[in-house]
């Protein structure tokens, strides 16, 4: 044998060497991709289902929201009527503030022509006695002005 036949088998031994040493963790690699395999599969089946559930829970959301906006839409209508029977109820205290305006002043009338009378009844009988002391100044007045024009005669 020469040695480049023995270098190349010691070569060739090495490199089956450095195969076999390889092999090991590729083996074991396989199984770790066997075993994410299993579980992406458990994870498919059992996500399934689940995905089943949330439609069907999103569907009765769904149809639970529908009976609320039908709620909702009574509700706006009795509101709606609410606000009618508010209007009138505002409508009906103006025309009892009116009447009680009203009744005030009929009451109240009567009261202010017995003052307005009493005023003038006063006024009347001060005007009056003015006018006899001013008709007695006058009076007075003349009988001076008479006496001074025949003393001035």
């Amino acid at each position: 044998m020469h040695l480049g036949e023995i270098a190349a088998l010691v070569a060739a031994c090495a490199f089956a060497l450095l195969v076999l040493i390889l092999a090991i963790p590729i083996f074991r690699l396989r199984h770790t991709v066997d075993a994410a395999t299993r579980a992406i599969n458990d994870i498919n089946d059992r996500t399934a289902p689940l995905l089943g559930n949330v439609n069907t829970t999103v569907e009765n959301v769904n149809t639970a929201l529908g009976q609320v906006q039908t709620s909702l839409d009574g509700v706006n209508i009795q509101l709606a009527k609410v606000d009618t029977m508010t209007g009138h109820v505002q409508n009906i205290t103006a025309n009892v503030a009116n009447l009680s305006t009203v009744v005030s002043a009929a009451v109240a009338n009567p009261l202010v022509k017995v003052a307005a009378f009493g005023y003038g009844v006063r006024k009347a009988a001060a005007t009056r006695r003015n006018a006899e002391q001013e008709r007695e100044v006058r009076a007075t007045i003349k009988q001076q002005r008479r006496a001074a024009k025949r003393a001035g005669r």
